[in-house]
């Protein structure tokens, strides 16, 4: 089943751009024919093609599918990325097949890349949103400095991974089902002692993903699987 994404789909009914091209011209579809689509807000919406050319695609809506929420809560990730854009976009596609709410991206101390297009990401995360038959998309944040970003107001829970010694409980024995999350994962360099002792004094607890040394984008994935997981319906 193909799904467009159509976020304007309530006050606007056509394609976006770059959705009607590829509807059109990839795999040619035309006017009468039925299509799916998602505004990202939780809802599917069964359309019929009422005209379309290269450009544009216009469509009646037939019928709006609810989506009831896939998990109870709000599930936040914050995550250093690495110098390796690649792995980046494979961590924003993985966990959103996997299914997440929030991202963003954190600037360290020892981060190895200071600068994130969220353009390329934002894609990224509505091809899997929709690829995963998903009818919500991720809120992506602009990137944020590591100091900045845990003096934010969170209610939830909120969690730091990281690689020194001490008492570090596995993620998922402390996590409390439907409550709101929020997990740091640093840098390949892990983050730095003083950031540790920062988040820890702003209610971060620390936490471990496991005996295994793990590459910061697969340490995310874990733990967005790990949460996932524990708030299933």
């Amino acid at each position: 089943m193909h799904v467009f994404y159509t976020p304007d789909i309530s006050t606007q009914a056509e394609l976006p751009t770059e959705e009607a091209q590829h509807c059109t011209r990839v795999l040619r579809l035309s006017q009468g024919d039925e299509i799916t689509l998602t505004d990202g807000k939780g809802h599917f919406y069964k359309a019929e093609i009422t005209a379309a050319n290269n450009k544009r695609c216009m469509v009646a809506i037939k019928e709006t599918i609810f989506q009831e929420p896939l998990w109870p809560c709000h599930l936040h990730m914050a995550v250093a990325p690495t110098k390796n854009m690649d792995r980046n976009e494979w961590f924003a596609e993985k966990a959103t097949e996997i299914g997440f709410d929030e991202l963003t991206f954190l600037n360290c101390r020892f981060s190895e890349r200071r600068v994130i297009k969220t353009e390329r990401i934002e894609k990224i995360l509505v091809s899997a949103m929709k690829q995963s038959l998903k009818a919500r998309l991720p809120k992506l944040n602009e990137m944020m400095d590591f100091d900045a970003f845990i003096e934010q107001e969170f209610s939830g829970q909120k969690f730091i991974a990281h690689c020194y010694e001490g008492e570090k409980p596995l993620l998922k024995n402390v996590i409390r089902k439907g409550e709101d999350a929020l997990v740091l994962i640093g840098p390949e360099g892990d983050f730095s002692p003083e950031e540790v002792e920062k988040a820890l004094a702003k209610g971060f607890v620390p936490i471990s993903l496991g005996k295994s040394r793990l590459r910061t984008e697969t340490a995310a994935l874990v733990a967005c699987c790990t949460l996932n997981q524990a708030n299933e319906e």
